[in-house]
């Protein structure tokens, strides 16, 4: 299912220099061969924006080839922006308005950086839930990604997700609880997903809002749930969009806090992620960069050749299969008008046919 450039996104470029198949317009033209139009609400910040659009487009252009995909990305008031990513914003993405008028087959929705202890407090909340009323209405299926799993789990079910006291952060291992579900039919049993987040919504409390859990880790909780209709919606509270760097850039940024004083405590290592050699020469550059603190001098140099040689992405092919299964489906049961949700013999309430 390739991507149609059929705007100038930087991403559509990068992704080619990547060696994935990129159509431009003209070539689609002449391909006798359905599209599809899925949105991704991008709600990243600045640092992020961009890298997010690269994930997300990558997992949906890495897909079935049978049918092309143009991709809308768009965001939503309350997110603070700087000039550069608001001039991205402006020349690159469309607005809700026209993504409200011209309609969606998919929708993904990417996380967010909070600021306030309840997600109803976040500036951003209202121009979030006026995107999921009408998703929830217009859109054959949308996908959550962490905070977006959280805010529309609170929403729909009135249940606020749980602090953990601490930062769930690395690779886990992942089984398959239901494999007879179509999302996750002629995937790896086990796996592994990126987490990176401090707050859960337990197994317990997504059954009792009658969530069908999917994917789930004895160590990091559920990962993959779907809503009681069992399409609906897709709820990721894990990150299978991460690039193989993606942690480490965290671990960085975490490092640079602490030297500059905004965090005290030197951050632990993502569980699950670096290698016993990696480990040592990272406790290495730990105790340099706590003395170069102590006494006022510049940080050393992070051993960045060394540390991306080391570094293994042990997920990506199973969250190219999730992806390309969610796209799949909404292929087989959206109208060819994107306005419309469903063809007219699809019942909304269980599109699949398995509810």
């Amino acid at each position: 299912m390739p991507l149609v450039a059929h705007t100038d996104l930087p991403t559509f470029q990068r992704l080619r220099e990547e060696g994935q198949d990129v159509l431009s317009v003209e070539r689609a033209a002449h391909q006798d061969i359905r599209e599809m139009h899925i949105g991704l609400l991008n709600m990243m910040p600045d640092a992020a924006l961009e890298a997010t659009e690269r994930q997300f487009f990558r997992l949906v252009g890495g897909a079935n080839p049978i049918v092309q995909f143009h991709m809308h990305p768009f965001t939503i008031e309350g997110l603070p922006r700087g000039e550069q990513a608001a001039e991205h914003i402006a020349r690159y993405y469309e607005s809700f308005d026209r993504i409200r008028e011209e309609g969606l087959d998919g929708l993904i929705v990417s996380g967010a950086n909070v600021t306030q202890p309840h997600l109803q407090q976040e500036a951003f909340w209202q121009p979030l839930t006026e995107v999921f009323d009408w998703a929830r209405a217009n859109v054959t299926s949308i996908l959550c990604s962490c905070l977006a799993t959280h805010a529309l789990f609170q929403y729909g079910h009135g249940v606020e997700r749980t602090h953990l006291g601490f930062k769930r952060w690395g690779v886990y291992s992942h089984r398959v609880v239901e494999p007879l579900h179509p999302l996750v039919a002629d995937i790896n049993t086990r796996f592994d997903v990126p987490h990176s987040r401090y707050n859960e919504i337990f197994r317990e409390d997504m059954e009792a809002a009658g969530l069908r859990v999917l994917v789930e880790s004895e160590e990091a909780g559920v990962h993959l749930a779907v809503s009681p209709d069992l399409f609906r919606v897709v709820y990721f509270q894990a990150h299978p969009e991460y690039d193989t760097v993606s942690l480490l850039k965290e671990y960085k940024r975490e490092i640079l806090r602490h030297y500059s004083g905004e965090r005290e405590d030197y951050p632990p290592f993502p569980e699950h992620y670096f290698s016993l050699e990696v480990g040592a020469a990272l406790n290495d550059y730990g105790q340099a960069l706590r003395s170069a603190r102590r006494s006022g001098k510049a940080p050393p140099e992070f051993p960045e050749e060394f540390v991306l040689r080391h570094l293994d992405n042990t997920w990506r092919d199973t969250a190219k299969a999730v992806f390309n299964n969610w796209l799949g489906k909404i292929y087989q049961i959206t109208d060819q008008d994107r306005r419309k949700p469903f063809m007219a013999h699809i019942d909304p309430d269980n599109p699949l046919g398995l509810a």
